[in-house]
């Protein structure tokens, strides 16, 4: 049984030519802003509410090490204090209570255990499991930040995704940093025909 209304999000930010890091995992691109005048800007109060409809994030052993990066260069624990679970086989540092390292399937994980307990469950990374998530029906929707600028190469945001996954587009919001956000419906495969 899952909980009111459990939707899986996959989110991350990309290069406009979709990738999600340099090939060396570096993301220093990310700093990259733009000028549109036109654009949204989000408050320190939209980001905090926004935050706070968010019960857990999953993600990929390198996303972690990336945020761990992030925290000890002084940027803080993007997190807050909501469960983060890592999909790793490896032996990492657990610096908070609220992670716990996860070896198992990615299905079960999303169905079995966060489904019946988190109603948004927040998929931050890396192109592997954004990738699995697509492949094997796991995700509800698909949110992206289009930064502007094109990298060449990297990490694409669906690693190993082998056949096409149709989305239906929900939103669309430019940011006056010339950041786009995209957001789309998963199309569930018996709805395909």
């Amino acid at each position: 049984m899952n909980a009111p209304s459990s939707r899986v999000t996959v989110h991350m930010a990309m290069s406009l030519d979709g990738y999600i890091a340099q090939r060396d995992g570096g993301v220093g691109w990310m700093d990259v802003q733009d000028d549109y005048p036109a654009g949204a800007s989000l408050s320190a109060e939209e980001i905090a509410a926004f935050l706070k409809g968010i019960d857990c994030y999953v993600m990929g052993s390198r996303t972690y090490e990336t945020a761990l990066g992030f925290e000890r260069a002084g940027h803080g624990w993007a997190y807050g204090d909501k469960p983060v679970f890592v999909l790793t086989t490896r032996s990492l540092a657990r610096t908070r209570e609220t992670v716990e390292f996860y070896a198992g399937d990615l299905a079960q994980l999303l169905a079995d255990r966060l489904r019946p307990r988190f109603a948004h469950i927040w998929v931050a990374g890396g192109g592997q499991v954004a990738g699995e998530c697509l492949q094997r029906g796991l995700a509800d929707e698909v949110s992206c930040s289009v930064l502007p600028v094109a990298l060449g190469d990297g990490i694409p945001f669906f690693a190993g995704l082998d056949r096409a996954a149709p989305l239906h587009l929900v939103e669309v919001k430019p940011y006056k940093s010339g950041t786009v956000l995209l957001r789309y419906e998963v199309i569930a495969a018996a709805a395909q025909g």
